[in-house]
């Protein structure tokens, strides 16, 4: 379990793809005392740590993994968000994110406005039905808060000048492909809550 709240950017250092459909990532990092078998978010996938490395980690990921996000178009040089698993005790800052992407969404616009930037992001359906302005959103395994949806199939995020500092946000522009996952709690309560149907 994560909160979105990025706490590192690593860059990916070398990928290999195995016979079996999966692949290897190592990827560049600052953190310390990584122990195999942790969880870390790499942009919002919940990855599990296979091998430490000097200055960083490897992970392995499976071929369901790499239909359902983007780190198959990982290259040499790719900067990710980077969060370790939430410990008992810790803050929670952003809102609960499992790392779990629900799909790949992509940049429509991007602009500034005033000391925010405003980013539109076109959203697959599987998205979409779990989002309300003002509710929570994770893009690249960041917390944001939903600030308009400007129509139907998309949402718009706003970032403040940290986040677009300290993550990989900041550098995105019209086009970009990037990992959604919605909201934990909406998408159960859709399972618990049984849907009225609108009679006409």
């Amino acid at each position: 379990m994560f909160t979105g709240l990025v706490t590192a950017i690593g860059t990916v250092e070398r990928v290999r793809d195995r016979p079996d459909g999966g692949r290897d990532v190592v990827v560049r990092a600052g953190y310390r005392g990584l122990a195999l078998g942790e969880s870390v978010a790499v942009d919002g996938v919940c990855l599990t740590v296979a091998r430490r490395v000097t200055g960083g980690f490897a992970v392995r990921t499976v071929a369901t993994t790499l239909e359902r996000t983007m780190i198959g178009r990982y290259r040499r040089g790719t900067r990710v968000n980077l969060e370790r698993a939430l410990r008992v005790g810790d803050r929670m800052g952003g809102h609960w994110v499992q790392g779990h992407v629900d799909g790949v969404g992509r940049v429509v616009t991007a602009r500034s406005s005033g000391d925010a930037w405003l980013i539109d992001i076109a959203v697959p359906a599987a998205v979409a039905g779990f989002v309300v302005p003002l509710g929570s959103i994770t893009v690249n395994g960041v917390s944001l808060t939903v600030n308009a949806i400007p129509r139907a199939g998309r949402v718009q995020v706003s970032l403040i000048p940290h986040t677009r500092r300290h993550t990989n946000l900041g550098t995105l522009v019209p086009g970009d492909a990037v990992h959604l996952e919605a909201d934990l709690v909406a998408k159960f309560l859709s399972r618990l809550v049984p849907r009225r149907r609108v009679r006409r």
